[in-house]
């Protein structure tokens, strides 16, 4: 089931939003982001509503809504499914006017729809031949539409190799994240370890919520640059983001690795948390 909020009313199904002029259509100007309610239960909703707006200002485009009316636009949507529903809660927001700047107010819409929780049995993953762009190439600091592309064309080259997911360097060869979210792993000394920020990659909302989890239950995470050679030697690796929360990657290249510890453990702190948001 899909609800979508547009020009001040809920729309069941894949409601159309633009014209062939639209500067979004053309010209990519578009910026959206995902946030999740899981029985009733929306973590960290407001900070995802906040980064829809950053991300708008990023690519000179105006949210016309603020997070407050976002927020209660949210929960009204969420309403109008069972109480039990797992949902992605998606605002987008998009450039209408303009040549080859975006000019004028720009669109929005509010989509929710039934995305149920990945099983937390794990997903294989390969090593990308692409890069992730550096600062200075593309909109890097937005959840920006014009970006996924190049995430598309390292997931189709790993299922081609016979992957589910792919893990994405940065121009410097040093390890980013995986093609679809955060990248976390576990040395073989059992220290926690994740790529440094570096302006390659959007450091997630996620991401920054399951690093202070496992620091408050005394479980130290470094963040630094990480080598691509280092996941051939980890004892587990797994991702975060805000579809699956956490989820173990089971298979790095030839490398079987299973459902580890810290991974578990980060997911069981991530959903008590989510219990009591």
């Amino acid at each position: 089931m899909y609800l979508t909020y547009f020009k001040g009313s809920w729309n069941q199904g894949n409601t159309p939003l633009f014209g062939a002029m639209d500067h979004a259509v053309w010209l990519g100007s578009s910026v959206f982001d995902g946030a999740r309610s899981i029985r009733g239960h929306m973590p960290d909703l407001r900070l995802h509503l906040a980064r829809v707006i950053q991300s708008a200002q990023r690519l000179g485009l105006e949210c016309p809504y603020t997070v407050d009316e976002m927020e209660t636009l949210c929960r009204e949507g969420v309403a109008q499914f069972p109480s039990d529903a797992a949902l992605y809660i998606r605002p987008l927001v998009f450039g209408t006017g303009g040549l080859l700047i975006p000019e004028g107010e720009s669109g929005f819409a509010l989509t929710l729809f039934d995305a149920p929780m990945p099983p937390f049995t794990g997903f294989s993953a390969c090593l990308s031949t692409l890069r992730r762009p550096d600062p200075s190439m593309a909109p890097t600091d937005a959840k920006a539409s014009c970006l996924y592309p190049n995430t598309t064309r390292a997931l189709v080259d790993a299922k081609k190799r016979g992957f589910d997911n792919a893990v994405v360097c940065d121009v410097h060869g040093n390890v980013a994240e995986f093609a679809t979210a955060n990248l976390f792993f576990v040395t073989e000394a059992d220290e926690v370890v994740t790529p440094i920020a570096n302006g390659s990659f959007l450091s997630g909302i996620t991401r920054a919520r399951v690093i202070g989890l496992l620091k408050e239950a005394g479980i130290k995470v470094e963040e630094r640059t990480v080598k691509p050679d280092e996941l051939f030697t980890a004892k587990e690796i797994f991702n975060t983001g805000n579809f699956g929360k956490v989820t173990p990657c089971n298979r790095f290249e030839l490398r079987e690795l299973g459902v580890g510890e810290i991974a578990t453990r980060a997911r069981d702190l991530y959903m008590a948390f989510m219990q009591g948001s």
